[in-house]
């Protein structure tokens, strides 16, 4: 994992947008206004950066003129890349994500973000310094995944570490807003952009990091108990039996409380109330104040 970084910046951004309300979000505060929810995301997401320098590529798909202002309100214009998509959907633009941050030269340290998450303010650098600080760390998700917590297949990390105040642990699977390497990226690339062929995201990550994927008395309870996840291990070795035989594992870790949580009405990260960061978000955009990082 690289050192102290001597790019012009200390973060890659490809932050994708899509002006419709994801099904997860329905019954939160202001998902009926995707705009509104979207400024909230993105403010969040802002202040949780504070000093870090972010080159940020904004993905918008299919969105109107406005999106492109919000970014614009956040984001100094030699820091913004916009890039207007017509509507080609979720796995393209997680394709175009994929490009985007493999070709830039800007920064070793990159990020795929979705304008469905919400973050503490500050705490961004707690990833950057801890990928950074650690040779095993490869990729790291700031959710803190409720189903970590209460689903058998995902119960059981590896290893738990403490660093600056906070534990961290390894996961075996995620959504698709993480951070990693430009050349952890280079090499796994291959298998991240099976999402664009019907892969799950949970799949292709079990595929990498390979943390429960040897169970066959596992599959077997499974197929009585839940059948998505039979699904999701019949999807993990059809489209990685080769990352999962003979490549590396690689090691996908998560921070407790989690730095930002996925807009999911039924799996928010425990430890925050994220529904009253969410009104705070929306007050202060309502009343008009200036963006700070303090």
């Amino acid at each position: 994992m690289p050192g102290k970084s001597t790019e012009k910046y200390d973060i890659a951004v490809a932050y994708r947008v899509y002006p419709k309300v994801a099904k997860p979000a329905e019954g939160l505060p202001f998902s009926d206004d995707k705009y509104l929810l979207s400024e909230i995301c993105l403010r969040s997401f802002r202040r949780s950066l504070g000093s870090l320098r972010a080159k940020v590529w904004a993905l918008l798909d299919g969105c109107p003129d406005k999106y492109a202002e919000l970014f614009q309100k956040y984001f100094a214009p030699e820091d913004l890349v916009l890039l207007r998509l017509p509507g080609i959907g979720n796995g393209k633009t997680f394709l175009r994500q994929i490009e985007i941050l493999m070709e830039q030269e800007d920064a070793e340290l990159i990020y795929f973000a979705e304008d469905d998450y919400i973050y503490r303010p500050d705490e961004f650098k707690l990833m950057i310094d801890f990928i950074r600080s650690h040779k095993d760390v490869h990729f790291i998700s700031p959710y803190d995944h409720p189903e970590y917590y209460r689903m058998e297949l995902l119960r059981k990390p590896s290893w738990i570490r403490c660093f600056q105040g906070r534990h961290w642990r390894t996961a075996a699977t995620t959504c698709l807003t993480f951070l990693t390497s430009r050349s952890t990226l280079q090499k796994t690339n291959w298998m991240l952009r099976t999402y664009a062929l019907r892969n799950y995201d949970w799949s292709l990550w079990m595929s990498l990091t390979k943390m429960n994927v040897f169970r066959p008395l596992g599959l077997c309870r499974w197929l009585v108990r839940d059948r998505f996840l039979v699904k999701v291990l019949i999807k993990t070795w059809l489209f990685g039996t080769p990352q999962i035989l003979f490549g590396r594992r690689y090691k996908l870790w998560t921070p407790m409380p989690a730095i930002a949580t996925h807009l999911d009405a039924q799996r928010l990260s425990v430890a925050t109330d994220w529904i009253s960061l969410m009104r705070e978000e929306e007050l202060s955009i309502r009343c008009g104040l200036a963006f700070s990082s303090s």
